[in-house]
């Protein structure tokens, strides 16, 4: 089996590309989302005609989110992404913060999705879609998931589209493979620098379909 690593480890490899080899975030960031858009891109028969939904949580799992948004803008593919959170909170977060202002500089749709009713209108929206992706939680998710995520996430899944998790489907344990009370079923799960321990642990193999490990320029003196 390849290499994995807990939430824990990822958590410190990430720091040590910060601050030990000076890569800012915004880097990482910006590197994951475009490894992400590339393969929403094998996913689509007729790019003209697709549409694709990002859903966008808080953190930097959302702000991967809008990074995949902004690549497929410009590859001409029909995007919106619905960000279960306030525009205005995620403005200040960092990171995030800055992928989703360039969104709205480019004005790319965004809507904001703050209650079970509001989740209900949008999966009847998203029916629309060729292809959903997940960027609502990242590794860092260790408690259950809460409303209106579960919602959200069981009526994703409810959906049967083919469906792209942006580094760990959201609702997975990164450590345990364990689902935290609902979990996005993904097609493909892009993942990034190393595989996830709970990938391949409990409920993770139905989880997280096809899983490709992808390069966001972390050392690689660091992965070894």
């Amino acid at each position: 089996m390849e290499k994995t690593l807990t939430r824990e480890e990822m958590k410190e490899l990430d720091r040590k590309a910060i601050e030990e080899y000076k890569i800012p975030g915004i880097i990482l960031m910006e590197n994951a989302g475009r490894n992400v858009a590339e393969e929403i891109l094998k996913m689509l028969d007729d790019p003209q005609q697709a549409k694709v939904a990002i859903l966008c949580g808080k953190g930097n799992n959302g702000g991967d989110g809008f990074v995949v948004a902004r690549h497929l803008h410009n590859h001409s593919i029909s995007v919106y992404v619905f960000l279960v959170a306030k525009i205005s909170d995620i403005l200040k977060d960092g990171d995030a913060g800055t992928n989703l202002q360039i969104l709205l500089n480019m004005k790319i749709p965004v809507k904001e999705i703050l209650d079970i009713p509001g989740v209900n209108s949008i999966l009847k929206e998203l029916n629309g879609y060729n292809i959903l992706a997940d960027a609502l939680f990242g590794t860092g998710l260790s408690g259950d998931v809460r409303e209106p995520f579960k919602t959200l996430i069981s009526g994703v899944n409810n959906l049967n589209k083919p469906t792209l998790s942006v580094d760990i489907p959201s609702g997975l344990d990164c450590n345990t493979g364990k689902f935290l009370g609902a979990a996005i079923k993904a097609t493909k799960t892009v993942t990034f620098a190393v595989a996830k321990k709970g990938f391949y642990l409990n409920d993770g193999p139905s989880y997280t379909g096809k899983v490709i490990v992808s390069d966001i320029g972390i050392p690689k003196e660091l992965i070894h």
